[in-house]
């Protein structure tokens, strides 16, 4: 007799990684369950959100925060004890994060997932990029990415890199004027503009319309141009997949062969549902999966779940140029500098990237002129010049895995339904510290070039929200969660939809890598049942 399941497999996580790893088993005719502890809400709604919320510059202010599903900016979410205050801004609802992610959509090199081996820092993956490769081009068509085919995005300007067996699936579109300027007198001087892949829309794509320039993209595209998890949550659906909303879970059933045989999760109601799987995916965030293993007590035997925390922990320029560049038409983001990307230079201090930031810059504007007493037709005048003249650049740095760097559940903090919430360690390393002159002398640089007046060029350490390395990624069971293919060493039926399991962050947004990562998961899963 053949033992029954409620699924396949069940996936826990609604977001980009999830909703992914769901579609294409659903698709292959698996039958998948999906959890999600918030809620589905439409565009419509959030968009409404944002234009009723008075904290236009808080972008998950438009989203739910409820007591059981709390987002990241709650105060009570994250308790942090290192000397970084690390808040990212992490959502719960149908779609997860990339509901206001900005969608930059990049590939790491060869060079990154081999830093070990190369420069005698960090750790390498446990596989080479041409074994990644086929899956960024699933990842690519999945998501729409535009992007240049002819850039040599490790910076160096020599040919088109990384190597690519498919061209993207939309054109680029056009340069926005601010970046036209800053190309045409910063990259005269040796500065390599690089354009950003990224998931819009160029064009007609998958029932996305092309993207029209509302510069709404975080925290939410009002058009729905941009990509995000609810997409391919709702292409699972459309498969067959069952998603279920208001479901939160709290424990990993382990059977007595070691593998996991049920998942439990808890409704806000308080009602608690047990259900089972041949195969189970967990595909919550960077901070959520990890405490959900160690709640479990799973997955640990190395002692590594919830160790190894990165960010692409950055530092921020904001200048006024002499001339006016009119920042904040188009997309939020669409390039940036990368001559730092990769060199010899990384077995002493960081990787570096400069980001070209694109936002209308009117508020921040306006707050630090009343700052000043400016008021009336003189603050009009003022919005008027200086948000035409305004620049902002965006800088991150690539961050090395340290044990001490770490996510717990946090024993004295819990959510309404009595989980406990999360603790945070995180420093800044020295590797990083290390690279901070190099960003200000370009920092200085880029103000000299386009005749610039600092309003800000020492902001201290930023949040990027790119988390990585909580349930890291190796060769050997004794210092890692999981293997090359996102399997649980401990348990061979428990996958990790997760970027973090990303073990070398680079300086590029890891959201497609970890898209591309839980497809090839999801294809593994379908070819063992």
């Amino acid at each position: 007799m053949s033992k029954h399941y409620d699924a396949d497999v069940i996936v826990i996580g609604s977001g980009a990684l999830g909703s992914n790893a769901a579609h294409t088993l659903a698709q292959k005719g698996k039958s998948v369950i999906i959890l999600e502890a918030g809620e589905k809400i439409p565009r419509w709604k959030i968009v409404e959100n944002f234009r009723n919320s008075s904290k236009k510059e808080n972008y998950n202010s438009p989203y739910p925060n409820q007591p059981w599903a709390h987002h990241s900016y709650d105060d009570a979410y994250i308790e942090n004890t290192g000397s970084f205050d690390f808040r990212p801004g992490m959502l719960k609802l149908v779609g997860g994060t990339t509901w206001h992610w900005a969608a930059a959509a990049w590939r790491y090199i060869p060079n990154d997932m081999k830093i070990k081996s190369l420069y005698g820092v960090g750790r390498d993956w446990p596989m080479e990029y041409s074994e990644l490769e086929p899956y960024y081009v699933k990842a690519e068509l999945n998501l729409g990415v535009c992007g240049s085919n002819s850039d040599d995005q490790s910076g160096q300007a020599q040919r088109p890199w990384p190597p690519r067996s498919a061209p993207y699936p939309m054109e680029p579109e056009a340069e926005t004027y601010l970046f036209q300027r800053l190309k045409d007198r910063i990259g005269s001087q040796g500065f390599h503009f690089i354009h950003e892949p990224n998931a819009r829309a160029t064009k007609p794509y998958d029932s996305r319309p092309a993207c029209s320039g509302n510069n709404n993209c975080m925290p939410v595209c009002p058009i729905g141009a941009m990509y995000s998890g609810h997409v391919h949550a709702q292409h699972a659906e459309d498969n067959g997949a069952k998603l279920i909303t208001d479901a939160t879970a709290y424990k990993l059933e382990k059977g007595s062969n070691g593998d996991i045989v049920a998942v439990h999760y808890r409704r806000s109601t308080g009602e608690d549902v047990r259900l089972t799987a041949k195969y189970f995916i967990v595909a919550a965030h960077g901070l959520e999966t990890p405490k959900l293993l160690l709640m479990s007590d799973v997955a640990n035997s190395s002692d590594q779940v919830g160790r190894n925390l990165m960010d692409h922990t950055g530092v921020g320029l904001t200048f006024l140029a002499d001339e006016p560049v009119w920042m904040g038409r188009g997309a939020v983001q669409q390039g940036g500098i990368f001559n730092r990307r990769d060199g010899e230079f990384r077995q002493d201090y960081a990787a570096v990237k400069h980001a070209i930031s694109n936002g209308v810059p009117n508020m921040k504007v306006a707050r630090r002129l009343i700052e000043q007493g400016v008021f009336g037709k003189k603050l009009d005048e003022k919005i008027r010049h200086q948000a035409a003249h305004w620049v902002e650049v965006s800088t991150v740095f690539e961050m090395l895995p340290h044990a001490n760097n770490r996510v717990q559940p946090n024993p004295d903090r819990k959510d309404a339904l009595g989980i406990p919430m999360l603790k945070v360690n995180y420093d800044v390393d020295d590797y990083v510290a290390a690279a901070k002159p190099y960003a200000m002398q370009d920092f200085a640089k880029f103000v000299e070039l386009m005749g610039g007046t600092v309003i800000e060029d020492d902001t201290g350490w930023q949040n990027r929200d790119h988390i990585m390395g909580t349930v890291i990624m190796g060769d050997d069971p004794a210092d890692s969660v999981v293997n090359h293919e996102c399997r649980t060493w401990d348990h061979k039926n428990l996958f990790l939809a997760t970027t973090g399991v990303i073990p070398a962050s680079g300086v590029i947004n890891p959201t497609l890598t970890g898209v591309a990562l839980s497809i090839r998961a999801a294809d593994i899963i379908e070819r063992e049942i």
